[in-house]
């Protein structure tokens, strides 16, 4: 229990709901609850604030919108349409745009404030990642990241392809083509999320009741357990002083957390509006109504999506014909195979390192990305394959731009989706072990100082001094690599874990994970332990894990 009372500010507050409901136990409680300090985690923050403004503008822009495909004849302001047939959602999306008042400002924050939750959740789940922070006991909300992001995939993809312009109705067209190469029952999908022949009458109010109501819904639910898992669960943090494995070292919930959150909530309000103000984003009116015979040169999804476009763009044409049905590889695999590759090894990744390295302790303290090698550099091959699939998607643009042949562009890429993720590996790998290196000397031989000293003989040389206490801390934080459970215990008798072709492959991998580790040991400066910190101690009862506030 804690021996601090609850802020001023709220006690009139807390006591009142005290009197009536008897639950502001938990509320003291948790208003006091205390969070690490660090930029880094804003990442996961931002993707929140972006998922309110999308509820937000998702619910003006709702108002207006007309999720049908009956044909109309526009008559509306935007001219150089006139007279044009096209459907009632084309027409509402530009009556949404020119008529509506603050209509195009809404449409485009609300298409920035996309663009942004998927690439902030991508920025966390890297964070996550290449700092460890989904081992235990934090797999399952790894998991619930992944789902997210592909949920917001699905989302964005529905989202923009509501207006059935242009270019949100080739992206369809890839939607339907992907749909029907799956064998079996491809053809069931299709039929059944277009209601019948592309385009169809019913894939936009379809799209639009998945898009307003049943993905927000899920999402909403991945976000609600995520934060509170994440809240029973405690945050990792960084290693730094005062921060250890057992206790949690940082700031209180209220004031000082809820004030960080509000402002940072407003920044991110306040740079996607800017944004829909002076950056034009999907400008629909110009893409005209779609039009199954036409597409426009250039086309590009948005950029979350453009890992599927750079596969169907580099796959070769190659299809099996046998008893009378068609085998579309050319669709199929890049369709399941990428992001399969990315988002399956993604959501293993956690089970197959601790089977790997056998570490089935609790970690509430990140590792450094260079202190772990192995992980790095897998990380930094995925991020290089998955940017190439990316870049490979706009290849007719890369050649327009560079005035280099299309074919070349293509296979170039083809190339390097498979030498571009070993090359980064080894790259990253080698880094990671040149900074540990770096590291080592610090421990073992301090910093330059910058004064120059000549001995009696006339040598010069540099003094170097001990690194600063904190710089040791995080130095020293590194594990060094623990000798692999031997194979056969006191008797003889092998271990159950050795045996069988997989122990053989579990005992190599352990051992390729720890390959040229570079031990780093404290050889004794002042400057390594573990205080307390300063200021008042909070401690919270219950699983032997201490929070420490700073005032």
């Amino acid at each position: 229990m804690s021996d601090t009372t609850a802020p001023k500010a709220v006690e009139g507050g807390l006591n009142f709901l005290d009197d009536r409901l008897g639950s502001t136990t938990f509320l003291k409680r948790n208003l006091k609850k205390v969070f690490p300090d660090h930029w880094s985690f804003m990442l996961g923050e931002i993707a929140l604030y972006c998922f309110i403004i999308l509820l937000l503008t998702g619910t003006f822009l709702t108002l207006w919108f007309k999720p049908s495909m009956t044909e109309v004849i526009y008559d509306g302001s935007y001219t150089k349409l006139d007279g044009v047939k096209m459907s009632e959602a084309y027409a509402s999306t530009l009556h949404i745009t020119f008529d509506v008042r603050g209509g195009l400002l809404m449409r485009q924050i609300h298409h920035w404030a996309a663009v942004l939750f998927m690439a902030s959740i991508l920025a966390h789940m890297l964070r996550v990642f290449f700092t460890g922070a989904y081992r235990k006991p934090r797999e399952l909300n790894w998991l619930i990241g992944i789902g997210m992001f592909t949920l917001g995939m699905l989302e964005g993809l529905f989202g923009y392809s509501l207006p059935d312009d242009l270019l949100s109705g080739t992206g369809l067209r890839i939607t339907q083509g992907v749909a029907e190469a799956i064998p079996l029952v491809g053809t069931y999908i299709y039929m059944f999320l277009f209601g019948g022949e592309f385009p169809g009458e019913d894939i936009v109010p379809r799209l639009f009741t998945l898009h307003i109501l049943l993905i927000p819904a899920l999402i909403l639910g991945l976000v609600t357990a995520h934060m509170m898992i994440m809240w029973h669960q405690k945050h990792t943090a960084m290693p730094v002083r005062n921060q250890t494995e057992e206790q949690v070292y940082g700031y209180p919930f209220y004031p000082v957390f809820m004030a960080k959150t509000g402002a940072y909530f407003l920044f991110t309000f306040g740079v996607l509006a800017l944004l829909g103000a002076f950056a034009q984003i999907n400008p629909i009116w110009l893409f005209g109504p779609y039009d199954p015979g036409a597409i426009s040169a250039g086309s590009q999804p948005d950029w979350y999506m453009g890992v599927l476009e750079g596969a169907l763009r580099l796959m070769p044409n190659w299809e099996i014909t046998a008893w009378g049905h068609t085998l579309s590889l050319n669709v199929l695999i890049p369709a399941l195979i990428p992001l399969g590759i990315i988002f399956g090894g993604a959501a293993a990744w956690p089970f197959i390192e601790q089977w790997v390295t056998g570490d089935k302790r609790l970690h509430h303290v990140n590792d450094r990305p260079r202190n772990a090698p192995v992980r790095t550099g897998v990380g930094m091959a995925a991020v290089t394959f998955y940017g190439l699939l990316w870049l490979a998607g706009a290849n007719d643009v890369l050649a327009d731009k560079f005035h280099v042949s299309l074919y070349a562009t293509t296979w170039f890429f083809r190339f390097a989706i498979f030498i571009g993720p070993v090359l980064a590996y080894i790259l990253t790998k080698r880094i990671c072990l040149g900074l540990q290196r770096s590291d080592r000397a610090t421990i073992e031989h301090g910093v330059e100082s910058g004064v120059i000293l000549m001995s009696p003989d006339g040598a010069y040389s540099e003094r170097h001094e001990p690194a600063r206490a904190e710089e040791r801390h995080v130095i020293l934080s590194k594990e060094n690599p623990r000798p692999e459970r031997p194979a056969v215990d006191a008797n003889g008798i092998p271990a159950p874990s050795t045996k069988g072709p997989v122990g053989h492959l579990r005992s190599r991998l352990n051992r390729a994970w720890i390959a040229d580790d570079v031990p780093i040991e404290d050889v004794g400066h002042d400057g390594h332990g573990h205080g307390n910190g300063n200021g008042h101690a909070a401690i919270e009862a219950g699983e032997d894990h201490r929070e420490i506030s700073k005032h």
